[in-house]
């Protein structure tokens, strides 16, 4: 079935067509974003239950963005009962008043022209199995403390299995003088996680699905709850890591983490503005091996941050990042792209309607290559099968990369011995990481749970993987 597009929104349409009839007089470039989404999150563990309307991205709202005089300027707004023209005098003293300040302080400002309004009619409704707002509740908490019972009994070390689901139907409307574009389509993911103790020791594991659609999506969590109880038995009888440089093979969601790290915010060419990126200056340069292709975009993949158009109406891409080892370019939203001369590459999202643009992330994976994954284990002399998960962070200005991930499964001479260690931090220099990339496996995943912030804010959604790599790490 499609998603269908927002009733609130449709109703509202004339009224902010009037808002920019009325604004456009006085301004170059006026546009507004109107947000509708609705969703649930759903969590069942042993030791409480909760359902909540809230997601990430539920949200319901406008924003307007002006330029005037090589100044761009924003103002968000819920309230939509006032008359187009009142609206319009409102907030055409704010915007002035922002203006004024600027002028009037001598503050530095970017020499920006105004955005492009190339004219455009779209009306994107994705497919999906089962919109949030026709889900049962009630039956879907029952599934998931079932789940979560499953997952506490099937080995004694388990403490609590928590399962957790969240589900979104985005819808949202972008308006200029030449631009319609609606989009509607709905997000799930859902995750299980695992808490377990021995012998004076505990830890914990998270598995998930991701995907561009329903609730539908959640029956995969009966297969996570394996893994996750495999995962929390494996590392409660971990040892600590010896640390040093070893060769390593990544499962894809190890893989994912280098991606988003690697080539996450060190590309995200807002940066490049600031002059805060390293990586501006490697652009047409080798910085991983041939095996090494990268992409990046809303249209790479399907996951959960898929797309028709960014929060600035630049309409989905599917940028080449890495070619064969060569970095071609980054993403960027629109107003980076007209600082840096450059095309906007649909990366332009906001954590809702009250937050400015920036340049974000959206489905970032490594392409695939043509080994399998047993070749690659059969030819490591000695090292670790990566798998799982905590964390990671970048340093853009340096190229610098730590990710921590849950274990690492001990490879003697092609074979497992056994032998588990966690967690595993694994740091470097990208550059090197990507240089010394030999094997890459012939299939690929993505991931989609969790999400980013720049910094330490300004939260969206993301995902990425790809195949599994071998190459060499510093481990410790």
């Amino acid at each position: 079935m499609k998603a269908k597009f927002s009733e609130y929104l449709s109703k509202l349409e004339p009224s902010l067509k009037e808002l920019i009839d009325a604004l456009s007089p006085d301004y170059d470039y006026v546009s507004i974003l109107a947000s509708d989404s609705r969703g649930f999150a759903v969590r069942a563990s042993q030791r409480n239950k909760s359902i909540s309307g809230n997601t990430m991205t539920t949200e319901r709202g406008c924003v307007l963005r002006v330029y005037k005089d090589g100044l761009y300027s924003e103002y968000s707004f819920n309230k939509n009962d006032e008359d187009p023209a009142k609206k319009a005098d409102k907030i055409r003293k704010i915007l002035d008043d922002q203006l004024a300040i600027i002028k009037s302080t001598g503050t530095g400002i970017y020499n920006t022209k105004a955005l492009d309004d190339e004219p455009c009619t779209l009306l994107a409704e994705m497919e999906t199995d089962i919109l949030p707002e026709d889900v049962d509740l009630g039956q879907l908490m029952a599934k998931f403390q079932k789940f979560s019972d499953e997952g506490v009994k099937k080995a004694e070390y388990m403490l609590d299995c928590q399962v957790v689901g969240q589900s979104t139907h985005v819808c949202k409307l972008f308006l200029t003088k030449n631009r319609n574009m609606k989009q509607s389509y709905v997000y799930s993911e859902g995750t299980v996680i695992g808490i377990g103790a021995k012998n004076g020791r505990n830890t914990m594991t998270i598995e998930g699905v991701s995907d561009r659609s329903g609730a539908g999506i959640f029956d995969g969590l009966k297969k996570c709850i394996d893994s996750a109880v495999k995962a929390v038995g494996d590392m409660l009888d971990a040892s600590h890591i010896v640390p040093g440089e070893y060769e390593i093979v990544t499962s894809p969601e190890v893989t994912g983490l280098i991606a988003h790290e690697a080539f996450g915010h060190g590309v995200e060419m807002d940066m490049f503005v600031k002059g805060r990126a390293l990586g501006a200056e490697y652009i047409d340069k080798r910085v991983g091996s041939d095996l090494v292709s990268m992409h990046e975009g809303a249209n790479c993949i399907v996951d959960v941050a898929s797309y028709a158009f960014d929060d600035e109406g630049t309409l989905a891409g599917d940028v080449t990042e890495i070619d064969h080892g060569i970095l071609k370019t980054g993403v960027c939203d629109a107003l980076a792209a007209v600082r840096l001369g450059i095309k906007p590459t649909g990366n332009g999202k906001r954590e809702n309607f009250e937050h400015k643009v920036y340049t974000r992330m959206t489905n970032t994976i490594f392409d695939s290559g043509s080994s399998t994954k047993e070749e690659m284990i059969a030819s490591v002399k000695k090292g670790y099968y990566l798998e799982g998960m905590f964390s990671g962070m970048e340093d853009p200005k340096h190229w610098g990369i730590q990710c921590i991930i849950s274990r690492g499964y001990e490879i003697i001479d092609g074979k497992f011995t056994g032998k588990v260690v966690s967690p595993v931090v694994m740091t470097g220099y990208v550059p090197d990481l990507l240089g010394s990339i030999s094997m890459v496996s012939n299939d690929r995943e993505s991931f989609g749970n969790g999400g980013c912030g720049k910094g330490h804010k300004e939260w969206v959604k993301v995902s990425d993987g790809g195949p599994c790599l071998k190459a060499v790490a510093k481990l410790g």
